[in-house]
């Protein structure tokens, strides 16, 4: 979405997303990750959380004794993130920054450089051209220390454009007596990108449903373009996984395309 939209949707995101699911299922590999890349044993790992959203990750890995950072292109997502840590009494430096500027903005952080830099949540498929994300994975590699480490996570973009099916599973959340309902579409557009929609119906009780429609354009990022722009940025020793740690990525099958990889 545009900065706009994700300001917009900032106080929806968390109730669009199962945070007990979503972190049960992935802190586990987060953290195997991001402990294998602390030089020092025992030392808090410095981790950089890029395109955070309201911070939920960035917070449950503070929780756990690591040193982190949090950057989003949307102050109202930022302002949400900072509301979340200070709701779980957590010290977590959150930053108004859009990839290509995370070296700007942290580059005089007490953290500067990181020992690891999560990137969740199909983000990088934003950038609508191999070259901007090119751009972003360069600067990603110069806020990592030498061998510093690298998580991606993003669609399996191979079977989307494959497959062209354009609805993802809907989504609901109830406070209360209100009710919303999240449904989630692609367009296939003929220059090659996809529109991602996203349609929020919200009703108090048994009211008439309010709606709200969001869109962005997506660069269906597939694997064989992927790896070659992550070692023109300067990374090598590239995993590929189908979701977070959970088995080898298969290009028909996956739900996901998870990367790890390792800064030169």
């Amino acid at each position: 979405m545009k900065k706009e939209a994700y300001d917009d949707f900032s106080g929806d995101y968390d109730r669009f997303v199962n945070w007990e699911e979503r972190l049960s299922t992935e802190m586990p590999f987060l953290l195997e990750i991001i402990q294998s890349a602390a030089p020092e044993k025992g030392r808090p790992a410095r981790v950089l959380d890029a395109a955070c959203g309201t911070g939920m990750h960035a917070i449950a890995l503070a929780k756990i004794n690591n040193h982190v950072s949090g950057a989003d292109i949307s102050k109202e997502m930022i302002r949400v993130a900072k509301e979340n840590a200070h709701a779980a009494q957590l010290d977590v430096e959150f930053k108004t920054a859009g990839f290509g500027k995370l070296t700007e903005t942290f580059g005089s952080s007490s953290s500067y450089p990181f020992d690891s830099i999560i990137c969740l949540g199909n983000s990088l498929p934003h950038l609508l051209s191999p070259e901007a994300i090119l751009d972003a994975l360069t600067d990603m590699a110069k806020c990592l220390r030498p061998c510093g480490l690298i998580l991606l996570q993003n669609r399996n973009f191979d079977a989307v454009m494959a497959e062209k099916n354009r609805w993802l599973g809907a989504q609901s959340h109830k406070e209360g007596t209100h009710e919303w309902l999240f449904l989630r579409f692609y367009d296939f557009d003929p220059d090659g990108l996809i529109t991602f929609n996203i349609i929020r119906l919200f009703r108090d009780g048994i009211g008439p449903w309010k709606q709200n429609l969001s869109t962005t354009r997506l660069f269906p990022l597939k694997q064989d373009v992927f790896i070659p722009l992550l070692g023109k940025a300067g990374f090598h020793q590239i995993s590929c996984f189908g979701q977070m740690g959970s088995g080898a990525f298969d290009r028909m099958n996956s739900g996901n395309l998870v990367i790890t990889a390792v800064k030169i």
